[in-house]
């Protein structure tokens, strides 16, 4: 990454995102302007990345990344927070199924695809094994703990939680995400720094400090976009669910698809340069803060409020769960992966993807 001149497509995509928001908040997003809405969308996505990547390269790992995946996680929450309240007895569940579903696109389909694609270009590649074990077991207590002992609690029946659980759950959630944080950003921050000599780029002399605000202001106007672009066309989104007669977790899959395509496409971006420890650090950072944050926040919006939240994941969902714990331990327990690895994940996500569709 160099200090190079801001490229025109990184400012121009948020501000024709933000007057498609604006035609749509005066027109009605519909018809042809939702088409254009997705297009722009996309583009708006690209140019978040490269902000992503300018303030990364300023702060240095793992600052970099944990910035994109809180900006990423802050929108997200707002997002469902925002369609929870637009209706909240049908989408009582909507919280669980964008976490369940942002867990399972991250830790299979963008895991999976970063591992194929550098296994493929350079035959293996190394990480962090301490970095990678710290994140695995955070993910591990958070998500069994969110979404899946609510399922197993005798107070009230069902996958609820009665009002003291949602507050205990909640403060545990976030003592457990901000250790997490504590250790990757201080405490033993070496764990999650690039393996010696797979540094490609690292070298390359960081943007200046103009340069680097101004991709941060870019970013947080990127991010906020995307997710107005997003809330815009839920309704459409959830109308084409609806006249296909498919499962109302399908809109959950959508929206976090959608929420992490510029950590996706970020986490792509370093695999290909063989930074795979950067990937990671996105992915599981990601996963991290998806659960750490979104559901404290879902939960005092439905606490405050006195909302439906429903958090405990059917059978079918908690299998694909722990087979995804428990592969992801086996694949992150070396310090290296092939393409093997990487194709595991992405028949892991494929097999989430047609059972959600075809339940």
């Amino acid at each position: 990454m160099t200090a190079a001149r801001t490229p025109w497509y990184t400012w121009a995509s948020p501000l024709a995102a933000w007057l498609v928001l604006l035609a749509g908040f005066l027109l009605g997003m519909g018809g042809p302007l939702a088409a254009v809405a997705g297009v722009v969308l996309i583009a708006t996505v690209f140019a978040a990345v490269h902000h992503a990547e300018v303030v990364a390269h300023r702060t240095g790992e793992p600052f970099g990344t944990l910035v994109l995946a809180l900006a990423v996680t802050v929108i997200e929450t707002a997002l469902i927070v925002s369609v929870m309240l637009a209706a909240p007895a049908d989408n009582a569940g909507l919280a669980r199924d964008t976490v369940f579903a942002a867990v399972m696109i991250v830790c299979n389909g963008i895991v999976g695809l970063c591992l194929l694609w550098g296994g493929a270009r350079y035959h293996e590649q190394a990480f962090q094994l301490q970095g990678a074990s710290a994140a695995l077991a955070v993910l591990a207590a958070l998500t069994v703990l969110t979404l899946v002992l609510p399922n197993f609690t005798t107070t009230t029946p069902g996958p609820w939680f009665t009002t003291p659980q949602l507050t205990f759950e909640a403060a545990v959630s976030l003592a457990l995400y901000g250790s997490f944080v504590f250790v990757q950003a201080f405490r033993h921050r070496d764990y999650f720094l690039p393996v010696a000599g797979n540094e490609a780029g690292a070298h390359a002399p960081p943007p200046a400090d103009k340069t680097a605000l101004l991709s941060a202001g870019l970013l947080l106007v990127s991010l906020v976009a995307i997710v107005g672009l997003a809330k815009a066309l839920t309704p459409t989104v959830e109308l084409a669910v609806a006249r296909l007669e498919l499962p109302r977790a399908v809109v959950g899959i959508i929206i976090a698809t959608l929420v992490l395509l510029p950590e996706g496409l970020a986490a792509l971006r370093a695999a290909q340069a063989d930074r795979l420890q950067t990937s990671l650090n996105l992915a599981l950072g990601s996963s991290l803060s998806t659960i750490g944050l979104t559901i404290p926040a879902v939960a005092a919006v439905s606490i405050l409020l006195q909302q439906p939240l429903e958090l405990g994941l059917g059978p079918k969902e908690e299998v694909l769960l722990s087979l995804t714990l428990l592969i992801s331990v086996i694949t992150l327990g070396t310090g290296r992966t092939t393409v093997l690895q990487g194709i595991i994940h992405l028949v892991i996500f494929a097999v989430f993807v047609f059972f959600a569709v075809a339940p």
